[in-house]
């Protein structure tokens, strides 16, 4: 990857029982605690008259969305990648895999 290029990360989070795979060109632990910003969601070009409904609900979903706060336990993994795939949601299926325990959140005094 070239240096002047901006890079692109794939995020895979879990939400309510779903599967969310989003390309973004910003991520970076919020100032809330807990979550990861995900910033300047990208797209697939549209190619022809070839449309995948997925991505379509996901841009509706996601249009207006200036950034995003995505819990960190949802995360299941981020990657940076060359070039943008197709965003897209699948039903999370059950593992075997336990989430990883996380320490209490700071406390009001």
């Amino acid at each position: 990857m070239s240096k002047d290029k901006q890079p692109i990360f794939r995020v895979i989070f879990n939400n309510q029982g779903q599967v969310f795979e989003l390309y973004a060109r910003q991520i970076f632990q919020s100032e809330l605690w807990g979550f990861m910003e995900i910033e300047e969601l990208v797209f697939g070009e549209r190619s022809g008259v070839l449309v995948d409904p997925g991505e379509e609900k996901l841009k509706t979903q996601f249009e207006g969305v200036k950034r995003s706060f995505i819990p960190v336990q949802a995360i299941v993994r981020i990657d940076e990648v060359e070039r943008v795939g197709q965003a897209k949601i699948s039903e999370a299926k059950g593992g075997n895999v336990m989430p990883f325990p996380l320490p209490p959140g700071p406390t009001q005094g």
